[in-house]
C-alpha cells in the first residue's frame, strides 16, 4: 500500500483537500492521510470547515498558529520534518501558496520524497505577494504540478518546467463547490441575517495591501457606507480585518452602519449559500473569484493584479486595483443589471479531484 499525505494549513486548502480526499477512497492501494498546520487556528476559520467539507479530524495537527511569515514557515518545517521521518510516505501533497504549502515542500524534496501540487502554475507577476513567493518555490522544486486554468500552462513552459511533471486538471475548489451546492443551498443564514435572494452585496477583505493602513481602511469603510445606501452588505468579518479595524477606531463604527450587516467568518455551506445568490461581490480573496465565475455572480477585486486572470478574460471578475471611485461606479452599474457576464473555463467541471487521483495512484505511485 502507498502512502499520501495531504496537507492543509488555512481555510481554502480545506475545500482543496476534501474532493481529493473523497476520490482516494476509491483506491484501496493508497492510503491517504491529512495534516493540518495549524496555520489557520481560529475555530470559524478552520474546525468548522472540517465539518461542512465531511472531512475527518486530521490525523496530525500541527497547531503551529500565528506568527511572522518567517516565524510561521520555520514552525511548520520543524514540526513536519517528525512526521516525515515517521511516516516514510510515498508521496507529499500540497494545495495552493499559503506558508504551509512551501514550508512542507521544503521539508519533503530535502528528506527525497516526492511532492505534487494542487493548483500549480498561478502567477500574479508581483513578488511584493508573499503567496507569488510560496508558488513559485514550490513550483520548482515539486515533482507533480496538477494545473486549474490554461494560464498556469503557459506559465510552467516559460520557466522551463518539464512537459512530463505537468497535468492540466481543472479546478478542485470548484469541485467542492458542486459536490455541496445542493447542501449550502438548505441552509438558514439568510433568514438569521434578514436577507434575501439578490437583496444583498457580499463583502470579504483581508490582505494586507487592503487592511494594514489606516488611510485604505477608512476609504474602504467610507465605500461600504456609500454602497449601502444602495444594497445591503454581508460583511464577514476576517480576524486580521477585525483587528486593524479596532486598532483604527473604525471597528464601531462600521458595525453601527444601518445596512451593513457585520458578523464572524462564517462556514463553507452558510457562504456558499450567501455567495450562490448574491447581487456582488467585493473581495481581495483569490478562491472568491473563482467561486463567482461558477456561479456567475459579479465580483470586483480589491487588487492590482490577479493569478487567476481566467476570471476576468471568461469570468465575472473585475480588477479595481485600489480604485475606491471606480468600485462605486461599477457597483451601480451592477445592481442596475449592466454587469459583465462570463462562462465557466475548461475543465471547471467539478471532476479535477478525480483527475488527479487517478494520476497519483497509477502515475506518480504506481503499484
Amino acid at each position: 500500500m502507498k502512502k499520501v499525505i495531504s496537507v492543509v494549513g488555512a481555510r481554502p486548502n480545506f475545500m482543496k483537500v476534501a474532493p481529493l480526499h473523497a476520490a482516494f477512497r476509491r483506491y484501496p492501494e493508497i492510503r491517504h492521510m491529512i495534516v493540518h498546520t495549524g496555520q489557520h487556528y481560529d475555530a470559524n476559520m478552520s474546525r468548522v470547515f472540517f465539518e461542512d467539507l465531511g472531512l475527518p479530524e486530521p490525523d496530525v495537527y500541527l497547531g503551529i498558529g500565528s506568527g511572522s511569515h518567517a516565524v510561521q514557515t520555520a514552525k511548520v518545517m520543524i514540526e513536519f520534518e517528525q512526521v516525515l521521518l515517521r511516516e516514510t510516505p510515498d508521496l507529499v501533497v500540497v494545495v495552493g501558496d499559503v506558508n504551509s504549502t512551501v514550508a512542507c515542500s521544503l521539508v519533503a524534496v530535502k528528506l527525497g520524497i516526492r511532492v505534487a501540487h494542487v493548483e500549480a502554475g498561478l502567477r500574479s507577476f508581483d513578488r511584493r505577494m508573499p503567496e507569488e513567493i510560496n508558488r513559485l518555490v514550490t513550483d520548482s522544486i515539486a515533482d507533480f504540478l496538477f494545473v486549474s486554468e490554461a494560464s498556469g500552462m503557459e506559465n510552467l513552459r516559460r520557466e522551463n518546467v518539464p512537459d512530463s511533471k505537468v497535468f492540466f486538471v481543472g479546478n478542485v475548489m470548484i469541485d467542492s463547490l458542486v459536490a455541496f451546492r445542493g447542501q449550502a443551498r438548505t441552509s438558514r443564514i439568510k433568514a438569521t441575517l434578514g436577507v434575501a435572494d439578490g437583496d444583498y452585496a457580499m463583502v470579504t477583505l483581508h490582505r494586507p495591501s487592503n487592511v494594514d493602513s489606516a488611510e485604505n481602511l477608512s476609504k474602504l469603510i467610507r465605500l461600504l457606507e456609500d454602497l449601502s445606501r444602495f444594497v445591503r452588505i454581508v460583511f464577514p468579518i476576517h480576524p486580521r480585518t477585525k483587528k486593524m479595524l479596532a486598532d483604527c477606531g473604525l471597528l464601531n463604527r462600521i458595525e453601527n452602519s444601518p445596512h451593513v450587516i457585520v458578523c464572524e467568518p462564517l462556514g463553507y455551506l452558510d457562504f456558499l449559500c450567501l455567495l450562490e445568490t448574491a447581487k456582488l461581490v467585493l473581495t481581495d480573496s483569490g478562491g472568491i473569484q473563482e467561486e463567482t465565475t461558477y456561479l456567475g455572480v459579479p465580483c470586483l477585486t480589491m487588487r492590482e493584479n490577479t493569478e487567476r486572470p481566467v476570471t476576468v478574460t471568461e469570468g465575472t471578475n473585475q480588477l479595481m486595483g485600489f480604485d475606491y471611485e471606480g468600485v462605486a461606479v461599477e457597483a451601480a452599474k451592477i445592481i442596475r443589471g449592466e454587469h459583465k457576464k462570463g462562462r465557466i473555463p475548461e475543465l471547471w467541471d467539478g471532476k479535477a479531484s478525480d483527475r488527479i487521483a487517478e494520476i497519483i495512484a497509477h502515475h506518480c505511485c504506481p503499484k
